[in-house]
């Protein structure tokens, strides 16, 4: 159920273990038939970078290559060992992880007098005095301090982290302290670390590859960078290896991607992990880029990456065979099989303005917002619609008898009329038809000017004068059950799918009025039921 986001955050302020006790308030009972395993979900929809991730590890698969994870979080003297002088300006790049120091915490008699009045008894002092102590050896993890204390105290637990603020400030005056670990900036850092262990125990040629994430600290992050990206690398270890092992491989991979002719060029970057003249930009040629509007209009994109090993970063690891490595950005390859020319946009449609709803998408959240329970009930809504659409241009004062049955054991007459003289049964707009086209919702006439909304939008198969009937004979159901004797329902101007007994999700709505859409649902209707009850 939809909350007051103002109230929770006021009270979180306030009282945090009252604000937190009352988020139950937020979970309501739903409609029997609502529950798990009743729920159903339609078919999802899978993220573009995901896709291509998932379409690379078959590629690679299907080339013979092994799986592996390599280390994420390694030691900065990974990045020296392997990048020599030139490791300094590869950490600038590196985020270095911090971790909060675990403070000596002391308990004066001050401290030991505070907590007796929050917690109104005495307690075991020397029992909290280890507890304490534990936690700065390690022995307690920080999430379970608050519970060990608790048991202490004989308390809730939400009063443990009560006093742990007010009476131990020096929890809230931690700040982080910088480790030697870093986030792996290039897949290279862990596949040293990877060949090391396996490169002489495996039979060659061992060919491995990993598609995990790489975190770099860029300047910021625009249309072309971000601080975390994917890359899809590989590695082939064996007696002989060179660059044609290279240009094969990108070749073999690419080509299960639509690239149809490669072109390599010497990469003049020097990464110093890689034997000299062996780093190779790989330039590729794809199709659907030919004419684009992009900078790769001619159909050519720099798309991979590989070299040979140098002993120099080799020996460091006692690895002592040549080892050939590949890699690319997933992000890259994603935005020319899908057409992004934004890295934002791909990686965070919902943070740039990229989601998109289909018309269907949209037509499905359209409901009836009231309709009769019984199957009567149901059969006087189809005998409302049929006595309209006969008679609708009848001139009135006008009245034709729709409905003549029993209802929950007492008979009824429901009549279709129009009193008021000078007009006709039913207003010009009482058939118009629900549509769903390019983002916006319409009741349109079935005419030649409403043609192409029709034709090319979801109808939604439902017009006025059916979702008014159900809503009239909805009504009808109430009265008889109420033992009314008599009751009108009419409509007079539609002005919004409110009028006619229909609704949209409010989610919805939204995005329709974010997408510069709009919900266009009016015109004249004038229909008047009226039930007779005995």
């Amino acid at each position: 159920m939809k909350f007051d986001t103002r109230k929770f955050r006021e009270l979180t302020e306030k009282n945090f273990e009252k604000a937190w006790l009352s988020g139950k308030e937020i979970i309501s009972r739903r409609d029997p038939n609502e529950f798990y395993p009743r729920l159903a979900y339609s078919h999802g929809e899978e993220h573009p970078l995901f896709k291509t991730i998932e379409m690379l590890r078959r590629a690679y698969i299907s080339m013979g290559f092994k799986e592996v994870v390599n280390p994420l979080i390694v030691e900065d003297i990974h990045v020296k060992k392997q990048f020599g002088k030139e490791a300094l300006s590869v950490l600038d790049r590196c985020f270095y992880l911090a971790s909060l120091p675990k403070p000596n915490i002391g308990i004066s008699a001050d401290r030991v007098k505070r907590i007796k009045e929050m917690i109104g008894k005495d307690f075991d002092e020397e029992e909290l005095r280890k507890v304490f102590h534990n936690y700065k050896k390690g022995r307690i993890d920080g999430d379970d301090l608050s519970y060990e204390i608790a048991k202490i105290f004989g308390v809730d637990d939400l009063i443990a982290i009560k006093i742990l603020d007010e009476v131990f400030p020096e929890f809230r005056e931690l700040k982080p302290e910088a480790s030697k670990l870093t986030l792996r900036s290039h897949m290279t850092t862990g596949w040293f670390i990877t060949l090391r262990e396996v490169s002489d125990k495996l039979p060659l040629p061992i060919k491995l590859f990993s598609i995990d994430r790489c975190f770099r600290k860029e300047q910021g992050e625009d249309a072309t960078r971000l601080y975390s990206y994917f890359s899809a690398s590989c590695v082939v270890v064996d007696e002989e290896v060179s660059v044609d092992d290279g240009k094969a491989v990108a070749e073999a991979l690419l080509k299960q991607f639509g690239f149809e002719k490669f072109r390599f060029k010497l990469d003049e970057k020097r990464s110093k992990y890689y034997i000299p003249s062996t780093q190779t930009e790989v330039y590729a040629y794809y199709p659907k880029l030919l004419g684009s509007k992009t900078k790769y209009s001619d159909g050519w994109v720099e798309i991979a990456t590989f070299g040979v090993y140098s002993p120099t970063a080799l020996a460091e690891y006692d690895i002592e065979f040549p080892v050939m490595n590949l890699g690319l950005g997933v992000e890259r390859l994603a935005m020319i099989l899908f057409d992004y020319d934004d890295i934002r946009k791909l990686v965070y449609p919902q943070l740039h303005g990229e989601i998109h709803l289909s018309d269907l998408e949209i037509a499905r959240v359209i409901k009836v917002r009231e309709v009769p329970k019984t199957k009567t009930g149901f059969e006087i809504a189809k005998k409302i619609t049929e006595t309209a659409e006969k008679n609708a241009s009848v001139e009135s004062p006008c009245s034709f008898l729709a409905f003549d049955g029993e209802l929950f054991g007492k008979r009824v007459e429901i009549f279709v009329e129009e009193i008021e003289e000078g007009s006709k049964l039913c207003g010009p707009a009482f058939a118009n038809e629900i549509v769903v086209y390019q983002g916006s919702v319409y009741g349109v006439p079935k005419t030649e000017e409403f043609k192409k909304i029709l034709e090319e939008g979801i109808r939604c198969e439902i017009r006025y004068i059916d979702s008014f009937a159900l809503l009239a004979s909805k009504r009808i159901e109430d009265m008889a059950f109420k033992g009314e004797k008599s009751g009108i329902i009419r409509v007079r101007n539609v002005e919004g799918l409110s009028s006619i007994n229909l609704q949209i999700q409010e989610n919805v709505r939204r995005y329709i009025v974010w997408r510069g859409g709009k919900i266009d649902v009016r015109g004249p209707m004038f229909v008047r039921v009226r039930a007779k009850l005995e």
